[in-house]
């Protein structure tokens, strides 16, 4: 069962071959055994999870069960859930019960899935390598000396030491993709506004998008039929017709399933800056891809090397606005001593944040400040606006782009955390498509020296049931995704 994809879960629950009771008991024996060692959650209660488990079994036996009913889930801490601890990783967060459910989470409780537990990651999604969390870093399943990428590195641990058949992800800059990179996942960031932010806390507003994450694009297509649509409460919510995202993956098995579409090949992201080792998986699997029928064309995406600058003026920007609410007042982390409400707002922000949280704050609040916004802010707005209209003129040419999710494997527990810039830098490949707004997703490709390599596909707006299809025809032929760490029994 642990190696199970989703329908295959699916069909044993409806085929009483197995109950969600005994489903979600599996998976919670298993987090209780491993977890200690690996971090991936911060908190879990069986019993709440076992009573969903036990409605879902209801349902099911009722024929009211859809392709999620009874199916065990990890959710990223950063999500509200009613009852549950909700922390962002942090101090500031550590004793907070959320009164109400995110709208991701209230779409999976309508789908009869299990919430297994929520799964740490770096303090309020700022970090790629989930050492900033302040319950500790989570260990990569597959080495578990290194990192698993961030700021979801909590649920693509999960999923990698099977201790979830799936979870849920955010992505500011790369943080669905990155992780799933680093721990041999498929993960999937939506067109900006295709999922609803409702109840997700937010880091910067206009980057933030949460998405599935799984073993296969099979898997991530079914998450994220239950994840999208549009939302009422979310101002940036997008009112569109609702989608089967998994349409085309059923098409019949052809010699050439791609025959007819282009990739973009960047040269942006074929240069100097990646791991050889890394570049040789992503070139045996452009082979694949033409082997499946697909044309290659090269594109060029020329202010992508101002991705990275950009991004670390305008994600601070907006979180040193959206952090300003924890202040120690209403709810959150309140300094125990202080002589006055200045003094407790500054020593309770002081304590609450972490290092890297407060040096965000202070980058954002700097570049917004009068006399350096216009400097600054504004002109990383105009970059951005470059960087869209770069991937406009390149969908001209193709249909998808490939390229590296990240320049290396993962790395060392402890090796970047002393050097932001290097750490900022480990999301090179991936922040330009927040800038812009579009669908992104990992597979994996292939290993390096043991380690997972991720391949990284961006579509056009709202084209993520092709994205799923051109990663599903290539996992049909390649069996990366369903590797599994050793030593995990």
């Amino acid at each position: 069962m642990l190696n199970s994809s989703l329908k295959e879960l699916a069909q044993a629950l409806a085929g009483k071959k197995i109950s969600s009771v005994e489903l979600t008991q599996l998976y919670l024996d298993r987090i209780n055994r491993l977890n200690p060692a690996i971090n991936a959650y911060v908190s879990t209660q069986p019993e709440r999870s076992l009573a969903q488990a036990k409605a879902a079994d209801a349902r099911l036996a009722a024929g009211d069960a859809g392709p999620l009913t009874g199916i065990p889930l990890a959710q990223k801490d950063i999500f509200c859930a009613e009852g549950w601890l909700t922390t962002c990783g942090s101090k500031m967060l550590a004793n907070f019960v959320s009164p109400y459910d995110a709208t991701v989470i209230q779409k999976f409780d309508a789908a009869g899935a299990v919430n297994l537990g929520k799964t740490n990651m770096d303090e309020f999604a700022m970090g790629s390598s989930n050492e900033t969390s302040f319950f500790g870093p989570v260990k990569n399943p597959w080495d578990q000396s290194r990192v698993p990428g961030g700021s979801s590195g909590g649920s693509a641990a999960a999923v990698a030491a099977r201790l979830a058949p799936a979870a849920t992800g955010t992505d500011t800059g790369g943080s669905i993709r990155q992780p799933a990179a680093l721990c041999n996942l498929t993960g999937l960031k939506p067109t900006y506004g295709v999922v609803s932010r409702w109840g997700m806390i937010a880091f910067a507003s206009s980057l933030d998008q949460a998405g599935p994450m799984a073993r296969s694009a099979e898997d991530c297509g079914l998450l994220l039929n239950a994840m999208a649509g549009f939302d009422p409460k979310d101002s940036t919510s997008l009112e569109r017709p609702v989608e089967d995202y998994t349409r085309e993956l059923n098409a019949p098995a052809a010699a050439k399933p791609l025959a007819g579409l282009k990739i973009g090949l960047p040269k942006e992201f074929f240069g100097e800056g990646c791991d050889a080792a890394v570049m040789a998986a992503i070139q045996a699997a452009i082979e694949q891809y033409k082997a499946l029928g697909a044309e290659m064309v090269e594109v060029s995406l020329p202010n992508m090397k101002l991705s990275v600058p950009a991004y670390y003026v305008i994600a601070p920007a907006e979180a040193s606005s959206n952090l300003s609410r924890f202040d120690g007042v209403r709810y959150g982390y309140r300094a125990p001593e202080y002589d006055s409400l200045d003094d407790m707002y500054a020593k309770s922000r002081a304590q609450g944040f972490g290092a890297e949280v407060k040096r965000r704050i202070l980058i954002g609040t700097y570049v917004l400040s009068h006399g350096y916004y216009d400097a600054y802010y504004l002109q990383a707005q105009r970059i951005r606006r470059l960087i869209a209209e770069d991937f406009v003129a390149a969908f001209k040419q193709c249909d998808v782009i490939l390229g590296p999710t990240s320049p290396s494997t993962a790395f060392k527990l402890g090796d970047k955390a002393g050097d932001p810039v290097q750490m900022y830098l480990s999301d090179i490949y991936t922040i330009a498509v927040n800038l812009a707004g579009l669908p992104g997703m990992s597979l994996p490709c292939g290993f390096a020296e043991g380690l997972p390599v991720g391949l990284q596909l961006i579509g056009n707006y709202f084209d993520e049931a092709r994205l799923l299809n051109v990663a599903h025809r290539y996992q049909q032929v390649t069996d990366w995704h369903g590797r599994a760490p050793a030593g995990l029994e």
